[in-house]
């Protein structure tokens, strides 16, 4: 059994990890917390899910961080979260945490890197066992089609109220690509004239926005008479939020370090 505190317990995907733990015997819900400013704020975690659920909600983590063994956050804001790890990596606390924010700044990343020595830590962009597979078929195909001639793009889609863009997903997927094609140039978007065409030794990056999309990703090689597409649809926000509880109970017990849902999921 782990017990589970969930940090942004009143945004979309707090209240499905919510009710995913609830359903799920090897989970206990400890707590939630939310900003007090929170609209509809609520002091118990059942009256969020229509559930038998007598877990508190707070908006100071400090209040029930003993409550729990494993903190998932995501909270909307990467100061708040980073806040959040620091406390879970204080010696009076010693709490593995299951990181799905995005948006961090590098500065806040190698923090969060940095007090993972402290603590076990599953930081994840995408949690879906589809996702963390396309980053594995993206690795090897980028590292096959290396130096062939074949030109890279990334587009990815989210529903209108995302705040972040590109997405953490494309970031990660940019990240794999930049290393094993040996590409550095990143191009976010692109407009005006390009009287020698595209440059071949740039990345390509398209962030789309509108309605409810869930989250696309397509990743595209590009060669003279052929095409390969590697995209992955997220119809429902249930696929990130199992894998976050996946990873709360995975996570319990690991030894400090970074990890992400490779390593959750055995894809390594």
């Amino acid at each position: 059994m782990v017990k589970v505190i969930i940090s942004g317990i009143m945004g979309r995907m707090g209240k499905k990890i919510a009710q995913l733990s609830f359903a799920d015997r090897d989970v206990e819900i400890a707590a939630g917390v939310e900003r007090s400013d929170c609209v509809h704020f609520h002091e118990n975690v059942g009256e969020v899910i229509g559930e038998n659920v007598d877990a508190p909600i707070v908006s100071d983590l400090s209040k029930v961080i003993d409550k729990g063994d494993v903190i998932i956050d995501f909270a909307g804001n990467t100061e708040a979260v980073l806040g959040h790890v620091r406390l879970a990596a204080a010696d009076k606390n010693k709490k593995a945490m299951v990181i799905g924010t995005t948006g961090f700044s590098q500065d806040e990343l190698k923090e969060i890197e940095e007090l993972s020595k402290e603590i076990p830590i599953v930081l994840a962009p995408n949690m879906s066992i589809g996702v963390n597979l396309l980053f594995k078929l993206v690795k090897e195909a980028a590292k096959a089609l290396k130096g062939k001639g074949f030109d890279i793009e990334v587009i990815e889609m989210h529903h209108r109220y995302k705040k972040d863009a590109p997405s953490g997903t494309a970031v990660k997927i940019v990240d794999i690509l930049k290393e094993e094609a040996g590409i550095k140039k990143v191009v976010y978007g692109r407009e005006g004239m390009y009287p020698e065409g595209r440059p071949s030794d740039e990345i390509g990056v398209f962030a789309l926005r509108g309605g409810d999309v869930v989250g696309e990703h397509t990743v595209i090689f590009a060669g003279l008479g052929e095409r390969i597409e590697l995209t992955h649809k997220a119809g429902s926000r249930d696929i990130f939020a199992k894998g976050a509880v996946e990873a709360a109970k995975w996570i319990k017990g690991k030894k400090p370090g970074l990890y992400d849902m490779q390593d959750v999921l055995g894809l390594k």
